[in-house]
């Protein structure tokens, strides 16, 4: 529209004062006066305009175009020149909207993936965005470093709901976290904070670390790492097929660094699959081939005991060129596939060139890939769209990045995966004690649980650091030491009546806060609760169900991949129950 707004012009010009030249002989002489001042007409200054008229109509019409023309340069020049500094003022305002901090490319991806979600997106990073990638991405920028209090405050992260600090250098990532929560101290309801984390063992000590101090700030922070959040979705794209009749097989080959995060969520997903079922399932079979299998087994497994009761696992020390002189491996003898390689362009050309891959998965062979995301695409685009055959379906591309690009995913963070563990062991021991789902609204799948009863997990969750002050105990990542085990379940045999009381006086504070009373029976619409009283006053049933929440702690952690370790000297015999834990 623009450009057509000042070729009409500039050709009415042209006819208008072609017609004057006939009307107006002396006026104009020859076609070099009617360029020049047609011209003219777009400066708000023509000799041809001081004499009296009247003028033709394209003429007329020319005048009042062309200068318009002319302003509407002037303003989109305006606007190019001050666009970043526009920008900046509308971040600063901008509220309920998400802040990605990094130049990274999974900062990049993860920008587009919540702007095509439909949110508001901020991004904060050093390299200044160009004009047309402004106008292509269609979310607000600062340029600026992201460690700085200033640059974020510029980003409006106060008035944020999450924040992303998604840099390349870990200690830039730990620094946005610390100024971010400098930043919003003084909120009643602050914003989540992820930090990228590119160590694995580094981002579960953080959490560990996190967990412990959780109580002391109101800030809901998390690290995760990639791999972690792909593997997640791994299975909530591709579930793991079930053969009636006969166990399901997986096969994990390499020693890349997605392989654990494959192997216990491969874990996860199949215990799931059990409990949802209705039926009895078969465990699922595993078979581990790398140089170091045996040892990677026995770390798996020791940090997550959950591993070797839901997966039978039988590990094989092989480089992945061996793996298809295994005797398990026929036509068709797994279910699934993974290619783990820590070379990727290694393990990707040899799942392109073995065809006795292809033939020794039932349904897919999936090769993990960082920095083939564009290759992954090729393979597969939509049906119009493919550029690479896919072997009838039996090959995959999995681009890590391109799918921990979720923010859904990231958001089930430690916090979110921990509650939703207490709530299913809280199912599952109300339906032994007889209880069906459906007969009260806290019996029913997290999916469908009341906000404020999620928060109320959530909050328990939260209150870990407290119990664990009170017990003389410490979260960490767990490495199958039963010596400290027992020392931290005795801890917790000392404290159990008052760590149940203090549990059950924090969830009143918390249900009184909220609105609600005592009262009998249970009443939803008028908030009243039969178990809003005093510990003494308690019926021993709902003493017992607190009881068993703390019982419970120790398992909770270790689905997460952590035990409590204590750090107070062992009680000694004569004083048990009755020693001042530190």
């Amino acid at each position: 529209m623009f450009a057509v707004i000042g070729l009409v012009a500039l050709t009415l010009g042209y006819l208008g004062l072609e017609r004057l030249s006939e009307v107006r002989p002396g006026t104009i002489h020859d076609t070099y006066d009617i360029l020049y001042y047609d011209l003219q007409l777009f400066f708000l200054s023509a000799e041809l305009f001081e004499e009296p008229g009247p003028y033709p109509w394209q003429l007329q019409v020319a005048r009042f175009v062309a200068p318009l023309f002319t302003l509407l340069a002037v303003a989109e020049a305006g606007r190019l020149l001050l666009a970043a500094e526009i920008r900046r003022l509308r971040a600063r305002r901008a509220g309920d909207h998400v802040v990605v901090c990094g130049d990274s490319q999974f900062a990049h991806m993860l920008a587009d993936r919540l702007y095509a979600d439909g949110e508001r997106v901020v991004v904060v990073r050093a390299e200044p965005f160009g004009p047309l990638e402004y106008r292509r991405r269609r979310y607000l920028g600062v340029v600026g470093d992201p460690t700085n209090i200033e640059v974020l405050r510029g980003a409006g992260l106060p008035r944020s709901h999450t924040v992303y600090a998604c840099t390349d250098d870990d200690d830039h990532n730990h620094a946005i976290a610390n100024t971010a929560n400098r930043l919003i101290q003084d909120r009643r309801h602050p914003p989540r904070v992820y930090v990228q984390v590119h160590d694995p063992e580094m981002c579960l000590s953080l959490q560990a670390r996190r967990l412990g101090a959780a109580g002391s700030s109101r800030l809901r922070l998390d690290y995760f790492h990639v791999d972690d959040i792909a593997a997640r979705a791994l299975h909530r794209h591709h579930p793991l097929p079930s053969t009636p009749g006969r166990p399901t097989k997986v096969l994990i080959a390499g020693a890349g660094s997605f392989r654990r995060a494959l192997l216990v969520e491969t874990a996860r997903h199949w215990r799931v699959r059990r409990a949802a079922g209705g039926r009895p399932v078969r465990p699922l079979q595993v078979d581990l081939v790398a140089p170091d299998a045996r040892t990677e087994l026995t770390l798996a497994a020791s940090r997550y005991p959950f591993l070797r009761s839901v997966c039978r696992v039988s590990a094989y020390d092989l480089d992945i060129d061996g793996l298809v002189g295994l005797a398990q491996f026929g036509a068709g003898g797994y279910d699934r596939i993974y290619v783990c390689a820590p070379d990727e362009l290694g393990g990707l050309q040899f799942a392109l060139d073995t065809p006795a891959l292809w033939r020794g998965a039932e349904s897919a062979v999936f090769v993990p890939v960082y920095r083939q995301a564009a290759l992954a695409a090729a393979f597969h685009g939509d049906s119009r769209h493919d550029l690479l055959d896919e072997v009838h379906g039996k090959l995959r591309l999995y681009p890590v990045l391109t799918h921990a690009c979720d923010a859904r995913l990231i958001a089930e963070d430690l916090t979110e995966r921990l509650a939703q563990q207490i709530h299913e062991r809280y199912l599952h021991a109300q339906q032994r004690a007889g209880v069906r789902l459906g007969e009260a609204p806290a019996m029913v799948p997290w999916s469908r649980l009341p906000e404020s009863l999620r928060r109320a997990n959530r909050s328990h969750v939260q209150d870990i650091a407290a119990k664990l002050l009170n017990l003389g105990c410490v979260v960490a990542p767990r490495h199958g030491g039963a010596g400290d085990a027992t020392a931290a379940g005795r801890a917790i045999d000392d404290r159990i009546d008052q760590l149940a009381r203090l549990e059950h006086e924090r969830w009143c504070r918390e249900r009184r806060g909220e609105g609600w009373t005592y009262g009998v029976p249970r009443d939803e619409i008028r908030r009243r609760h039969p178990a809003l009283r005093p510990w003494a006053e308690l019926s021993p049933a709902v003493q017992e169900q607190n009881r068993e929440e703390i019982r419970a702690l120790p398992d909770v952690l270790s689905d997460g991949g952590f035990e409590l370790i204590r750090l107070a000297p062992a009680v000694p015999a004569q004083r048990e129950g009755s020693a001042d834990v530190a």
